[in-house]
C-alpha cells in the first residue's frame, strides 16, 4: 500500500515519519521541500504538486493548517480530490470547522472518495511517540478499514459519528485548552499581583480540582521563559476562531470563547504567533511587569 501524505509540518512530519517506521512506503508533498528531506532520506518520494501525488497513492492523509489550505490542496488548480482513483481513501487529520468537513465529505463522494475526518489531540511530543488521539468522523467499515493505519500513529481512536463529528469534538477540546490555558495567566497574573510567587501559586493549584491536568505539562515553559513551540499560539487562536463561526452557524453564544480568542489575536500581534500556546501566560504578563496597561 503506498500512502500519500500532505501536510509536513510540526505534527504531520512527525505521523508520516511513524508511517515510514512501520514500513509504509509514502509519497509526501509540501509547499516547503526542506520539511520533507528527513521523510526523503528514509525513502519517500515527493510529489511535485497535490494532483502529481493523487495519481500514485491508496490512501492519502491531510494534515494542514486551516479550511482554505485543505481546500486548495483538494480543489485548487493542482488540487488532488479530482485525481485519485475511485475507491480511495482520504483521511483529513486537520483541524477545521465541522461544516467545512461536511462539505469536504460531500465533495470527495461526488468523486466516489471516501472521506474520513481525523483531527488528532496531542503535542509534538506525543506525535513523535505514536501516542495521539484520533477524533473519527465517518462511516463505521471505513473506520475499521483504517485502524490499523492509524495505530501507527496513536494509541486511541473514537469514531465519533459521521462527516463532521471528529472536527466537532476536536473544536471543543481545543475550545477548552485555550480558554482553559488563558484563565490560568490570568489567575497567576492576579496572585502574583498579589505578593504570591510563581513558584507558591504552581505548587498550591496544579493537582487541584481548579485546575486542568494538562497545565502541569507546561510549567516548565513558563518557569523557563522558553515557549519551543508544540502547539503554535496562531494555530490555538484559529481554532477558536472557527469555534466562534460554528457556534453563529448553529445558534450556540460563546461570549467567553469570542473575548479570549482576542486575547490571542493580541497575543498574535505581540510577537507570540509562534510560539507555543502557552505564551499566552507571558503575553498576560508581560503589559504587567513592564508596567503598562493590560488590552
Amino acid at each position: 500500500m503506498k500512502i500519500g501524505f500532505i501536510g509536513l509540518g510540526i505534527m504531520g512530519s512527525r505521523m508520516a515519519a511513524n508511517l515510514q517506521k512501520h514500513g509504509y512506503s509514502l509519497v509526501v508533498f509540501n509547499r516547503t521541500r526542506g520539511k520533507a528531506v528527513p521523510l526523503l532520506d528514509q525513502g519517500a518520494t515527493l510529489a511535485d504538486s497535490p494532483q502529481k501525488l493523487a495519481d500514485n497513492v491508496d490512501v492519502l492523509l491531510t494534515m494542514l493548517a486551516h479550511p482554505a489550505a485543505v481546500e486548495e490542496a483538494a480543489l485548487g488548480a493542482n488540487g488532488f480530490l479530482s485525481h485519485l482513483k475511485s475507491n480511495t481513501m482520504w483521511i483529513d487529520c486537520s483541524s477545521v470547522n465541522p461544516s467545512f468537513s461536511k462539505k469536504m465529505g460531500r465533495a470527495a463522494a461526488a468523486g466516489q472518495i471516501r472521506f474520513i475526518d481525523a483531527p488528532v489531540s496531542g503535542s509534538a511530543p506525543l506525535a513523535a511517540d505514536g501516542k495521539l488521539t484520533f477524533w473519527i468522523g465517518g462511516d463505521a467499515a471505513d473506520v475499521e478499514a483504517i485502524r490499523p493505519l492509524l495505530l501507527c500513529m496513536g494509541n486511541k481512536i473514537v469514531h465519533v459519528g459521521g462527516h463532521g463529528m471528529g472536527t466537532s469534538m476536536k473544536m471543543v477540546l481545543n475550545l477548552l485548552l485555550g480558554t482553559g490555558m488563558a484563565a490560568f495567566a490570568e489567575a497567576m497574573e492576579l496572585g502574583q499581583g498579589l505578593g504570591l510567587s510563581q513558584k507558591m501559586l504552581f505548587d498550591s493549584l496544579l493537582g487541584t480540582p481548579t485546575v486542568a491536568p494538562f497545565l502541569a505539562l507546561k510549567r516548565e515553559k513558563i518557569e523557563s521563559g522558553n515557549y519551543e513551540t508544540e502547539f503554535p499560539l496562531r494555530w490555538m487562536q484559529k481554532d477558536m476562531q472557527l469555534a466562534s463561526v460554528s457556534a453563529h452557524e448553529t445558534g450556540v453564544a460563546l461570549p467567553v470563547t469570542n473575548v479570549t480568542k482576542e486575547i490571542y489575536r493580541l497575543a498574535m500581534r505581540g510577537g507570540h504567533a509562534t510560539n507555543d500556546f502557552s505564551a499566552i501566560y507571558e503575553f498576560a504578563m508581560g503589559d504587567h511587569e513592564n508596567g503598562t496597561a493590560q488590552p
